[in-house]
């Protein structure tokens, strides 16, 4: 068999890419998968082929938890993630959360295949500055749930004591102030349903 034909069989079986183009994406997924290591060493549970991409920043001072083929990407802004002592954040499988605010000193649950745009907030207290003599102590503090499939588009607010069901789509630039039902669209400040989704 001549070198051509062995290239056109290589081609035909991976999508018309090239050798050169294959290794190139190979090194950035390792690359990716390196920095995860760095990056969420103080996580305490990080599940396989959890995969970084920029620098994002997590302060851990009390329990977080990446399942499976998650990612955690800074491409417009850089991922922040904030857990205080006695807070909670768990992300399931293949979510993918890209230049959001998330911080919690109680619980955030975000389910599988969630995706997280970039400017989205997402904080389950009502937070004060420390110096703050004015503010009362410690904010109020209740648990989000993110159910799987659900997406949260660029520059959304999920605020605390919320639940966004299954397969349900945050608006941007929506504040959510109330539950979202499973199957919905929701939109605008404080969101509310705007669309029903066929499932």
């Amino acid at each position: 068999m001549s070198s051509i034909s062995l290239v056109q069989k290589f081609k035909e079986k991976t999508g018309g890419k090239s050798f050169f183009e294959i290794i190139e994406v190979a090194t950035n997924a390792i690359s990716r998968i390196i920095q995860a290591k760095i990056y969420l060493r103080n996580c305490n549970k990080v599940g396989k082929l959890v995969s970084v991409n920029q620098k994002p920043l997590i302060k851990n001072e009390g329990y977080i938890e990446f399942a499976d083929e998650v990612r955690i990407w800074s491409m417009v802004n850089r991922t922040k993630i904030f857990v205080e002592k006695g807070g909670k954040l768990i992300v399931g499988r293949n979510s993918r959360i890209n230049g959001a605010h998330i911080s919690s000193s109680n619980s955030v649950t975000i389910g599988e295949n969630v995706r997280i745009g970039p400017y989205v907030i997402i904080m389950d207290d009502d937070y004060h500055d420390i110096n703050d003599h004015f503010a009362p102590e410690g904010g109020k503090k209740s648990p989000i749930v993110i159910e799987d499939n659900v997406w949260i588009a660029m520059d959304a607010k999920i605020l605390k004591g919320v639940r966004v069901g299954t397969g349900s789509v945050v608006a941007a630039s929506s504040v959510v102030t109330k539950d979202v039902p499973p199957f919905t669209v929701v939109a605008g400040i404080p969101a509310k349903v705007i669309k029903q989704i066929p499932h």
